[in-house]
């Protein structure tokens, strides 16, 4: 597989995130199965927990009070519904990364418990149910599309198995998204869940990798197309408004990580000068500090943790998709690296209310899922 090559020595140790390190003298560390095994622990000790439990759940009658288990029976697990679908991406994804870690023999379980004809047949239903338009739209659709493309990707019997098991409810996911957006006349420019830019890059990637099918093709010229309507034009993101109390995603920061899929490399550059005129040509990083939860055993506050770990991602993104001589790319190096060591940090399961999500953050950061290399 092309991302193997990924585990070989490209990313900071896991065992000792905590420390400060200078990104410019500190030597590359393994992404090995140790850190490997530590994330994939703490989506196997979710996916099947059900409570405590937040659902995001419309009432039409009586008929409609069940527990989670019973209403989403795939995706119950892991406090919430967009939780649970990124945690079996986690499992999938490390999985295939390290085929012969201690853990996969429970990954694969756990995925197969999960994803069966009948557990995605009642998901349909439930997405497809009255009142029910904007549940998990953008975010937790789209890290679906991510979990059925990693899946795809997979070249082994399960995962095939898996992914026929699963297209059914993708298929209802792409429809309610195809309905939604020709609609939507504004982004979203949140720091939550709501978020477009962030959605869209995630189903930007799965719409990508998911084949040449026109259904495919037609879904990812609507998302580009609309990426270009909604961005194209800004320019000054007032980065000094960041974070927001509660942020786990950038407004700023995921426009210009949306925009670099849709935009060839000088197009991009030109674009991010007159976007985010405030990215140095040092190897500065005080142009974005990192944050700090104030107590990450509250819900919301904890999504400083995972703002640290999205902006790490997506500030690597960014410079990979700029010209190799722009002379913004090492401010963006350091300050990348600085988010990645503060996010990583706090990927400790100590709080459930950051443990059931931030592993799935932290193997997105270190996989480079969303810098894939089109081959």
């Amino acid at each position: 597989m092309a991302f193997l090559a990924l585990t070989a020595g490209a990313f900071a140790a896991m065992s000792d995130v905590s420390k400060t390190v200078n990104p410019k003298s500190a030597p590359a560390q393994k992404f090995d199965v140790s850190a490997a095994t530590r994330f994939a622990d703490l989506a196997l000790a979710c996916v099947h927990k059900e409570y405590p439990n937040k659902i995001s759940h419309n009432l039409s009658s009586d008929a409609d009070v069940a527990p989670p288990r019973k209403l989403t029976p795939a995706f119950y697990g892991c406090y919430d519904w967009h939780s649970s679908v990124h945690g079996h991406w986690l499992l999938a994804r490390l999985a295939r990364t390290f085929p012969d870690a201690p853990f996969v023999s429970r990954a694969r379980a756990a995925l197969q418990q999960s994803i069966t004809p009948a557990n995605i047949a009642q998901e349909v239903i439930y997405l497809k149910d009255e009142g029910r338009a904007s549940f998990e739209r953008p975010y937790g659709l789209a890290w679906l599309l991510q979990l059925g493309q990693e899946l795809r990707e997979w070249d082994d019997p399960m995962a095939r198995e898996l992914s026929a098991n699963l297209a059914p409810l993708e298929q209802s996911a792409k429809d309610r998204l195809k309905t939604w957006l020709p609609k939507l006349s504004n982004p979203i420019r949140i720091g939550e869940h709501n978020q477009t830019a962030f959605g869209s890059g995630l189903l930007i990637d799965a719409a990508r990798g998911s084949g040449s099918d026109a259904n495919d093709r037609a879904f990812l010229d609507l998302l580009t197309s609309k990426a270009r309507q909604f961005y194209l034009n800004d320019t000054n993101c007032p980065l000094a408004y960041e974070p927001s109390g509660e942020d786990f995603l950038s407004p700023c920061i995921a426009e210009a990580d949306v925009m670099r899929r849709v935009l060839p490399p000088s197009e991009f550059a030109a674009w991010l000068t007159k976007f985010l005129p405030l990215i140095p040509t040092s190897e500065s990083t005080t142009w974005l500090p990192t944050v700090i939860s104030p107590d990450r055993s509250d819900p919301k506050l904890a999504h400083l943790d995972g703002l640290n770990l999205s902006r790490a991602w997506m500030l690597e993104g960014i410079a990979s998709s700029l010209p190799k001589n722009d002379r913004r790319l090492p401010a963006l190096r350091a300050t990348a690296a600085a988010h990645r060591d503060a996010g990583l940090a706090a990927v400790t399961g100590e709080h459930y209310e950051g443990g059931h999500w931030l592993g799935s953050f932290a193997v997105y950061l270190v996989t480079q899922r969303g810098i894939r290399k089109l081959q």
